[in-house]
């Protein structure tokens, strides 16, 4: 592991991205053991590094609860699925109370009687004072993941983009393939977020080493290009707990002039890597600074992109694999 310490204010605190390395579940009833484990996390965490200093957020990756194992929502439905909130999030919000923490959980796979038939992918953010928000993620991973998006489904009210002011800063989350779309990013930026989380499964061959270490690469640019922090925990499971694919782990947290703040060592496993985050000098930065503040100088209307449809909501009849791809196939056609 390793890490850059730059000079802070005395307002600094700690935040931890901490990766899992879990079997995928067959059944609901296997979230717990997986809690548990989580919870211990982060009593370890913040009691371990309490002589140097105060551990204030930390989160967890993608799919740390339950795996999209099956190729449709009704076999995800029957299996792994589960409303939120439930005991699994009473558990982190005594947690998170007890030590005065935010716990950016990993992903569950949520079902919803408002929204019957679907699977969302989602994350809560937890507080001393219990939930603050609900993500739900935006840009499913298709044509392999059969979760709904909130784009997909007419009538959604929800706000898709929530961020949160807390006593450590204003947060805002995406999962894992919403970080290779700018836009989405950029609308939890343009919301104010200083501290920008990443809940990540993040798989070979586009993980951490070259010629294709992306989620370095996305997470320092999404940082630079938005004067945020990032903290992203990404799955540590070796392949044969996540079949069929290696997960690189290299969690880490970035600064926002996109300089890498600690990371991981690549590789699948249990880790914790910690970093300072110093919002009064983020928000002095932002204050600041005339150039490179690429939120002050875009030039919204000149990009038409953004107004055009691409890929077409789903709905919430067909989140099939096959379906997926027709709609694939019918973007692509848009395309120059």
């Amino acid at each position: 592991m390793s890490a850059v310490l730059l000079p802070r204010s005395p307002n600094v605190y700690y935040a931890a991205a901490c990766q899992t390395n879990f079997p995928a579940p067959a059944h609901r009833d296997e979230i717990a053991d997986r809690v548990r484990r989580m919870g211990e996390i982060v009593e370890q965490t913040i009691i371990g590094y309490e002589p140097f200093f105060d551990v204030r957020l930390l989160v967890f990756p993608e799919f740390a609860h339950a795996v999209p194992v099956h190729d449709n929502p009704g076999k995800l439905l029957d299996t792994v699925a589960v409303a939120l909130p439930n005991e699994h999030t009473d558990f982190y919000e005594r947690l998170a109370k007890k030590y005065g923490c935010f716990i950016q959980t990993g992903t569950f796979l949520e079902r919803d009687d408002d929204w019957p038939g679907v699977v969302f992918n989602t994350t809560l953010l937890i507080g001393p004072d219990g939930i603050l928000s609900k993500y739900r993620k935006v840009n499913p991973w298709i044509p392999w993941e059969v979760h709904a998006s909130p784009h997909d489904l007419p009538g959604y009210l929800d706000d898709p983009f929530p961020v949160v002011d807390t006593e450590i800063g204003r947060l805002g989350v995406a999962i894992c393939y919403d970080w290779l779309f700018p836009e989405t990013i950029r609308e939890l930026a343009f919301r104010g977020a200083e501290v920008l989380i990443r809940v990540s499964a993040y798989m070979d061959p586009w993980g951490t080493q070259q010629p294709t270490d992306w989620w370095t690469l996305v997470n320092r640019t999404r940082a630079l290009e938005n004067t945020a922090y990032v903290v992203a925990a990404n799955q540590g499971a070796e392949m044969h707990h996540y079949p069929p694919f290696s997960w690189p782990g290299g969690s880490m947290a970035v600064d926002y002039d996109g300089r890498i703040l600690a990371q991981a060592d690549p590789g699948p496993g249990e880790k914790v890597v910690v970093a300072p985050i110093d919002i009064e000098t983020l928000r002095h930065e932002r204050t600041r600074r005339r150039g490179h503040d690429t939120r002050a100088h875009y030039r919204a209307e000149v990009h038409d992109y953004a107004r055009a449809t691409r890929l077409a909501p789903a709905g919430a009849a067909d989140l099939s694999i096959e379906a997926a791809g027709r709609r694939i196939a019918a973007a692509k056609k848009t395309l120059p």
